[in-house]
């Protein structure tokens, strides 16, 4: 009886062999798949420097990194790869002849991050052309003809961080640029700008101006110019720091350097409000995401949540005041730390006595001098027609009669009174007789004065009557004491 035979034996060869086979049929598709123009390592696929009229077709879709810079290329159109590229995140078009970009080029690319177009001839960057790259977040097209850019170019590019437009043909600041929410670099050195927007731009946040790059532009002469920069100098932004003897501007056709305007020295100017007013104070730091701590004038720590303060510290690390009072005021340091740099910032705040409706002693002063007004015209008012006035009186007085006559007329007389009537021994000359003003009677007033209206009795004559001591020539002896001759 024969021992079982082992069939294992003859089999292992073939084994082996085909294993062999199927590693060099898998070898050979990663051969065949990598362009004949490409140098290919991994999922890097570069095509650089070819002289590549067209993109390479069959481009594998595991490629992340595809280099075609220094080609040939003239447009870049939607059908420019076949296969979706879901794997590319950086994609080099610089150094060709692009002056034209589809606006579904980056539709087989959705993932891209890096995306280079630098040194091409590019002159308008057309509604919407980059929405599709919604996580695209370095843009470089710098050295190209690009004399617009339209307002809704980058309008779905919220990612975006750094953005390179230097060495263009760009005349109206892209102010819709620097509002894209996670942009920290903005290049437009180099272009031909003449006007800035320059109170939105004082109005961005740190780390946004220090990333803004205006250097080499023909911008206008001003003294607002100038209080921008220097601004940005105080602060030791980069666009200032690194490229101060760049930064010029014109006036009468000729070029100056912003520093070198004869306009007044910058001063930081401090936070305002008034009492009872609701406070943010920023801590304006020049990276975002900082570590902050805040510190009073009196250098005591504020701290992040307190029960029932009316101080407390934001997320973004800004310090509110609920309900700013006067003592409030003054200097508070920012302490802020981060991964590149710390930063010390000092914000003053100035607190006025009054709200914000109305200064309260210049309203206590206007109602003063209001209410004095008023009481001085009334004043002036009773003493003119309630005051008892002795011309006025005597304007409604009745006329005296006849048989009463005044003072005012005459108490004596001394014109001659002859009485032709009278006869016997007597001279013919006038009849003479002397009186002399003696105080009495009811008719005298107070010190010895005759009260108006009142008449002087006269001593009878032979055969006469009373008479009346009225002549309106004898004024002038009214109030003497001196024996008169009648």
């Amino acid at each position: 009886m024969q021992p079982p035979r082992d069939l294992r034996g003859p089999w292992l060869p073939l084994l082996s062999w085909f294993l062999l086979l199927c590693e060099v049929a898998r070898a050979g598709r990663a051969l065949v798949s990598c362009p004949t123009a490409c140098l290919c390592a991994s999922n890097i696929l570069s095509c650089s420097k070819q002289q590549l009229p067209h993109v390479p077709h069959a481009l594998p879709s595991y490629t992340a990194l595809l280099d075609l810079s220094h080609n040939n290329l003239s447009r870049l159109r939607a059908e420019w790869t076949p296969t979706r590229l879901p794997h590319l995140h950086s994609l080099l078009l610089s150094h060709n002849h692009l002056n034209f970009i589809s606006l579904e080029a980056f539709s087989p690319v959705p993932n891209l991050r890096y995306l280079d177009l630098s040194s091409n001839q590019l002159r308008t960057l057309d509604e919407s052309l980059f929405s599709e790259l919604q996580f695209l977040e370095v843009l470089l097209l710098y050295n190209n003809h690009i004399m617009a850019v339209d307002r809704s170019a980058f309008e779905d590019v919220a990612q975006l961080q750094k953005l390179y437009l230097s060495q263009n043909q760009i005349s109206r600041f892209p102010l819709e640029l620097v509002r894209l929410p996670k942009l920290t670099l903005l290049d437009l050195s180099s272009n031909k700008l003449k006007m800035l927007p320059l109170s939105d731009l004082q109005k961005l946040p740190a780390w946004v101006k220090n990333g803004l790059y205006l250097h080499n532009n023909p911008l206008h002469c001003s003294c607002e110019l100038y209080q921008l920069f220097s601004h940005w100098q105080h602060r030791q932004l980069s666009p200032v720091v690194d490229f101060q003897e760049d930064l010029h501007c014109v006036s009468a056709k000729k070029l100056h350097s912003v520093f070198s305007l004869n306009c007044s020295e910058y001063k930081e100017h401090a936070s305002v409000a008034h009492l009872g007013d609701a406070v943010t104070i920023h801590c304006d730091t020049r990276q975002q995401g900082m570590t902050k701590v805040w510190l009073t004038p009196s250098n005591e720590r504020v701290l992040d949540a307190v029960a029932n303060s009316t101080v407390t510290v934001f997320e973004n690390g800004s310090l509110h005041f609920r309900r700013v009072q006067v003592e409030d005021g003054g200097v508070y340091t920012c302490y802020a730390s981060g991964e590149a740099f710390n930063e010390t910032l000092s914000v003053e705040l100035k607190v006025y006595n009054f709200t914000s409706y109305g200064h309260h002693d210049t309203l206590n002063t206007a109602y003063t001098t209001l209410v004095g007004c008023i009481l001085s015209v009334v004043l002036v008012l009773i003493y003119l027609y309630l005051t008892p006035c002795r011309c006025w009186c005597r304007g409604v007085e009745k006329p005296s009669s006849h048989q009463g006559d005044s003072l005012s007329s005459s108490m004596l007389s001394t014109t001659p009174n002859h009485d032709p009537m009278a006869g016997g021994d007597k001279d013919d000359g006038f009849d003479r007789r002397v009186a002399f003003l003696e105080p009495a009677g009811p008719g005298q007033g107070q010190n010895g004065k005759l009260k108006p209206g009142n008449t002087l009795p006269v001593p009878e004559a032979a055969g006469k009557g009373q008479r009346r001591m009225s002549d309106p020539e004898s004024v002038s002896s009214v109030f003497s004491d001196t024996p008169i001759v009648v």
